[in-house]
């Protein structure tokens, strides 16, 4: 009994920080199929008032919206399936003892965490040395390799996966790539979920790319889409005085709030599938008492 009276400051500091966290998400909720004015009038606050959907049938009455999404979805699960196939035999090749020049390959790794080569000379290798620019390939291939992942899933194999292991292995003849394809991946579904939901977590956001290579509406992703939805209803509103001006401003804040629900939909559906490895990937390395 004492020691869950202990342990009480604890549950109220986490359900503090919980509400902190999830209330803002759903506030935006409950504000998309509200009326706006309430909304505007800060009536809206634990419950939606006035139920309507203006904000959704506006979004999805623009035809872009769908071509958006289409594009997103292939952006994000075709960019994912890429930068696994890259991370992991690189964190695989990094983590394995024998590998020559094993630190220096890491060094060489880790400097691309901290220095580029800035956004011209970038913009230049990929427009006219690759020739990607406005094209699928440009959101897919070129940025494929997060180092950050990378290490994350090279601690993972160093520290879980007994040295033992490929020794046993070794014996009965299993060579480099076998021994990653049949036992290391099998055995590593905590740390490919997570870094799966990192990908596309990633990817799905991916905005600044798509602003600076795409030009093509039809290949421009969702938040790109979004964007100029949002741009478009706040230039009108800012246009009109008086009550039509007021009207679009309504109006246009309903849309913001869709389209954030909009954006963050899915990714809200796929958390709850990949939550139970994420406590046990997102640990890797940490320090056990």
């Amino acid at each position: 009994m004492k020691a869950k009276l202990s342990n009480l400051p604890l549950y109220i500091v986490g359900i503090l920080l919980l509400l902190i966290v999830a209330y803002p998400l759903y506030f935006i909720i409950i504000a998309s199929i509200s009326d706006p004015g309430m909304v505007l009038n800060g009536e809206v606050w634990l419950f939606p008032r006035k139920l309507n959907l203006i904000g959704y049938k506006e979004l999805f009455g623009v035809r872009r919206i769908w071509t958006g999404y289409r594009n997103t979805f292939f952006y994000t699960i075709a960019g994912t399936a890429v930068s696994m196939f890259v991370t992991v035999p690189a964190a695989y090749a990094v983590s394995v003892k024998e590998l020559k020049l094993r630190k220096p390959v890491m060094l060489y790794f880790m400097i691309t965490m901290f220095f580029n080569g800035g956004m011209i000379p970038t913009y230049l290798v990929i427009s006219q040395g690759l020739h990607m620019d406005n094209s699928i390939w440009v959101m897919i291939l070129p940025f494929c390799l997060n180092v950050y992942n990378m290490i994350i899933m090279r601690s993972f194999f160093e520290s879980s996966l007994p040295q033992e292991l490929w020794e046993a292995a070794q014996l009965d003849g299993c060579s480099y790539t076998r021994y990653l394809l049949q036992v290391v991946i099998p055995l590593s579904k905590a740390v490919l979920s997570v870094i799966i939901l990192y990908y596309v977590v990633g990817k799905w956001n991916e905005y600044f790319t798509a602003l600076i290579y795409i030009r093509n509406d039809d290949l421009v992703p969702l938040q790109i889409v979004l964007r100029d939805i949002l741009i478009q209803n706040e230039a009108f509103s800012g246009a009109n005085m008086g009550a039509a001006g007021l009207e679009a401003s309504k109006k246009a804040n309903l849309i913001r709030y869709s389209s954030i629900v909009v954006a963050t939909l899915p990714m809200m559906i796929l958390y709850p599938f990949l939550q139970k490895y994420f406590e046990k990937g997102v640990m890797i390395g940490a320090v056990k008492g």
